[in-house]
């Protein structure tokens, strides 16, 4: 895809998620010139989940080079190459900075066990947790080791206990995002929310995030094995002169540390204070800058180190959004099997949503519940699970379409009251971006179902390379975070239907009834030693 080319200086914007490597030319007004995509596989069995390094690489060099090699004009244009990723994932790597097998994904629930034997009391415990322990978390990090062990906490404490010689044998435990800029430049380092989950940081001073001895005792890592923390507009390096030359750049290149995911989001989205955005992606999440660190232990929101200095990111998580449309679509319309032999179907989420539109609002009574792989906020449970409610011979697929667009709305309703009380004001307002914030429908679905103002920011699909080259431009002293508020590109405004108010309100009673009562059955249906074994894909 391209847009009109200018003159300017140019960031190489990487944008590494789960489903692969988004790779974008973006000026620094913000403004995509071009990008590119290249898929990377997820390896799931049972509660593992792992991604190869060398993919994540390999897409990223095949992406680049496909908005590069063309043009070299273009680039010579390019000014920094700076990378935003998806986060909680846990790459083993080697004194030589080569990947030790796998790396473990934020969907890999290994760890629950070894993080329970950490965190738990001898006698007392709330909600899992030591009181003593959880209130040094909570004090000095602002938030604690997820119970699901699906953080980096869990992957840490999982590797130590249940892999020592990939223990010893490791010489930095990075993220995703560190293990790109390894890579990029050959710089060992982490940003201040690329280690924040591994829960062992103190974070009360903003501007000096650091590491805390008897938070590494507690989670039983040695300290020099992970990386130096950095700031996210600090430049870390030039690219190594081997890929500079794979992609034709400048070998004085810089390489800006970036940030992960939901920080790059943010910068992209809304950077002033208490601002609030919703990411529309394969996960999805609510999050606003506020000045002071805060969490609500009992909803599992936390304010937390970003990219922004001085400031938090409060955070609200649901663990698959989008997920459940590419799970629609890939597992039950278009699955591979005798019934369907088509493989590619790339209108089909367009398509989608022009047949959910065709739905009256409610779904004519249907209800999803979008947990496909648990819920982390408002509740922590990994073990509820997705369901259609109220089935009947009545409905048709179309009313399971607008179903699943309504489900994770009401989820994303559920998620934004705790939120709000977290900000202390009502949220307004909300700048909806990411790949699901392009559909007009379900934007609208959101205003709906929430009752807020859905704002859909220009290419929202974007926004995790926009943000990255935001902070790419700030690091190099082009811009300040001050200046991104006049170049944010408002599309449309989606304001809440008021004659739907009624409908949703007991719509969303429901939903949350469903949880009630369904969740201990859920418990009992995916307790460990009743899950049979996963088959090989």
């Amino acid at each position: 895809m391209n847009a009109d080319a200018s003159d300017g200086p140019l960031v190489l914007a990487v944008d590494l998620g789960t489903s692969g490597c988004k790779c974008a030319l973006v000026a620094l007004d913000g403004s995509v010139r071009s990008w590119s995509f290249q898929p990377v596989a997820l390896h799931v069995q049972g509660a593992r989940a792992e991604q190869d390094p060398e993919d994540w690489w390999r897409a990223f060099l095949l992406a680049a080079s496909e908005l590069l090699a063309p043009d070299a004009a273009l680039r010579r244009r390019v000014a920094a190459v700076c990378c935003s990723t998806q986060t909680e994932v846990t790459v083993c790597v080697d004194r030589a900075g080569q990947p030790i097998g796998r790396a473990i994904s934020w969907l890999d629930a290994r760890g629950a066990a070894a993080i329970a034997r950490r965190s738990r009391g001898r006698v007392l415990n709330i909600e899992g947790y030591g009181p003593l322990k959880l209130w040094r978390w909570l004090r000095l990090t602002g938030g604690a080791p997820s119970s699901t062990g699906r953080d980096i906490a869990g992957h840490l404490a999982f590797v130590r206990d249940e892999m020592p010689e990939v223990y010893e044998r490791t010489h930095k435990f990075l993220n995703a995002l560190d293990f790109m800029n390894l890579r990029l430049c050959g710089r060992l380092c982490a940003t201040q929310d690329s280690i924040l989950t591994a829960w062992v940081t103190d974070n009360r001073d903003p501007h000096r995030i650091r590491y805390d001895d008897g938070l590494l005792r507690l989670l039983g890592v040695a300290r020099e094995k992970l990386p130096e923390i950095v700031a996210s507009t600090e430049v870390i390096g030039t690219l190594r002169p081997e890929v500079a030359q794979a992609l034709g750049l400048d070998a004085a290149t810089a390489v800006v540390a970036g940030a992960v995911d939901n920080s790059a989001v943010a910068v992209g989205a809304a950077v002033e204070d208490h601002e609030s955005h919703l990411y529309l992606g394969t996960s999805s999440w609510l999050g606003a800058h506020v000045p002071r660190m805060r969490t609500d232990v009992r909803r599992k929101i936390a304010a937390v180190p970003c990219a922004v200095p001085g400031r938090y990111l409060a955070m609200a998580l649901q663990s698959t959004a989008g997920a459940n449309l590419s799970f629609l679509r890939d597992r039950i319309l278009f699955h591979r099997d005798e019934l369907a032999s088509d493989e590619e179907h790339p209108a089909a989420y367009e398509l989608l949503n022009t047949i959910a539109a065709r739905v009256p609002p409610g779904a004519r009574g249907l209800i999803y519940t979008p947990w496909l792989f648990g819920e982390r906020t408002p509740v922590d449970d990994p073990r509820l699970r997705a369901g259609l409610i109220n089935l009947s011979l009545e409905h048709s697929r179309e009313d399971i379409f607008r179903a699943f667009l309504e489900g994770v709305a009401l989820n994303t309703r559920w998620m934004l009251e705790p939120f709000a009380r977290l900000l202390g004001r009502e949220v307004g307002a909300i700048a909806a971006v990411g790949g699901g914030a392009q559909s007009d429908v379900w934007c609208q679905i959101i205003a709906d179902v929430t009752g807020q103002p859905i704002r859909q920011l220009e290419a929202p699909i974007q926004a995790n390379a926009i943000g990255a080259a935001f902070i790419a431009a700030v690091g190099l002293g082009r811009l300040s975070f001050s200046d991104l508020r006049s170049l944010r590109r408002t599309r449309r405004v989606f304001e809440p239907t008021l004659a739907l108010r009624g409908l949703y309100q007991d719509k969303f009673e429901a939903f949350q009834e469903v949880r009630t009562r369904l969740a201990p059955l859920y418990h009992r249906l995916n307790a460990p030693q009743r899950l049979a074994p996963a088959i090989p894909a």
